[in-house]
């Protein structure tokens, strides 16, 4: 079964409970979303605090893909440049499907309602994401259409003595 996906849904404790135990289980499960395993929700909830306040501010937008339960089963938080000089393309963040419906294309489906949804951005012309190198996501997005546009590397340390590539990549809306 797809997954329905929303574009800026209400802030209610349901959704806010739902990004809290879809971010704690990816990251537990190994996804390079901002932690390293273990985390607790107390551990990932100043962080979606942040995203929530960018969104108030209207700097931030969120992308959710609920599966046929009503269940938050993905995200994608897209983030507008604040630069004069970088407004015509947004920032991807956050992109998550959880760990149990993985390997059902919900990601690709993720990637695709997400491109849709910011062609809908007046003025926005591309979507740029970094992305942890040595997890293979670089592949993923690269299957999506994004293009490597650049890396630093060791920039990422997941360790003392593991410290991974970022990789920035840029989807052309046009």
């Amino acid at each position: 079964m797809a997954l329905t996906f929303q574009l800026d849904p209400p802030v209610t404790p349901a959704l806010r409970d739902g990004i809290l135990a879809l971010w704690t289980e990816v990251s537990n499960a190994g996804g390079a979303v901002g932690f390293v395993p273990p985390v607790s929700v107390e551990d990932v909830r100043p962080e979606l605090v942040k995203h929530f306040m960018a969104m108030a501010e209207g700097r931030m937008r969120l992308l959710v893909g609920f599966d046929e339960d009503g269940q938050v089963a993905a995200t994608a938080f897209i983030a507008y440049n604040t630069h004069r000089l970088m407004t015509h393309w947004v920032w991807l963040y956050t992109v998550m499907v959880h760990p149990a419906h993985q390997g059902k294309g919900y990601g690709r489906d993720l990637m695709e309602a997400t491109a849709e949804a910011v062609r809908g951005f007046e003025g926005i012309e591309a979507i740029r994401l970094t992305c942890r190198g040595g997890t293979g996501v670089d592949r993923f997005y690269a299957s999506c259409g994004y293009k490597e546009v650049g890396r630093v590397p060791g920039a990422i340390r997941v360790a003392e003595g593991d410290d991974r590539d970022d990789i920035i990549m840029l989807l052309p809306l046009n």
